[in-house]
């Protein structure tokens, strides 16, 4: 696989960890609030990714990565009423995509690919969805932060803790 691939893959993989990490923090009620009626929950958010990434790695090299059968806008409703429920769409949209992701051969990636009748190289199809899941894991860590308050555990550097976290860093060998 080349290296483009492997650090696609990489990435992809950083941004489902931070998905997870957020969720592992909530409970039920929390990952369906919603700032207001018009605004999107956790939920939603997740069920929305599952059916873009279904939708997307399904067949990309034959079909329009746009199928006619994605309901996108029941995607924005909540309907689900368990968090294993959508713990289990968002392993099986992660699923979908790594499976796709993993089949590609080097040769694979200069193919013309269409989303929603617009011409794609894989290149481009890849690196397009390598901007939309990490925005919305993005809206669903700031969601989690605003639910949770001061007891929210920071996924990255947390407050107050550069100088301890940049020290760490710098006491180890370089990692290559």
């Amino acid at each position: 696989m080349n290296s483009y691939l492997n650090s696609a893959i990489q990435e992809f993989k950083k941004y489902k960890l931070l998905g997870e990490k957020t969720l592992h923090q909530l409970n039920e009620e929390e990952i369906f609030w919603q700032a207001n009626p018009e605004s999107n929950s956790i939920a939603i958010i997740v069920k929305h990714l599952h059916g873009n990434m279904l939708s997307r790695w399904t067949d990309p090299l034959t079909t329009d990565g746009e199928k006619d059968w994605r309901k996108r806008d029941e995607e924005f409703q909540n309907k689900h009423s368990t968090k294993d429920e959508v713990m289990s769409l968002w392993e099986q949209g992660w699923a979908c995509l790594f499976d796709s992701l993993e089949s590609f051969k080097n040769i694979d990636l200069e193919t013309i690919i269409y989303i929603r009748n617009e011409a794609h190289t894989l290149y481009q199809a890849i690196n397009r969805q390598l901007t939309h899941y990490p925005s919305h894991v993005g809206q669903m860590m700031y969601i989690g932060k605003m639910i949770k308050g001061s007891e929210w555990q920071s996924l990255s550097i947390p407050l107050n803790g550069s100088k301890q976290f940049k020290a760490a860093l710098f006491s180890k060998p370089k990692n290559n």
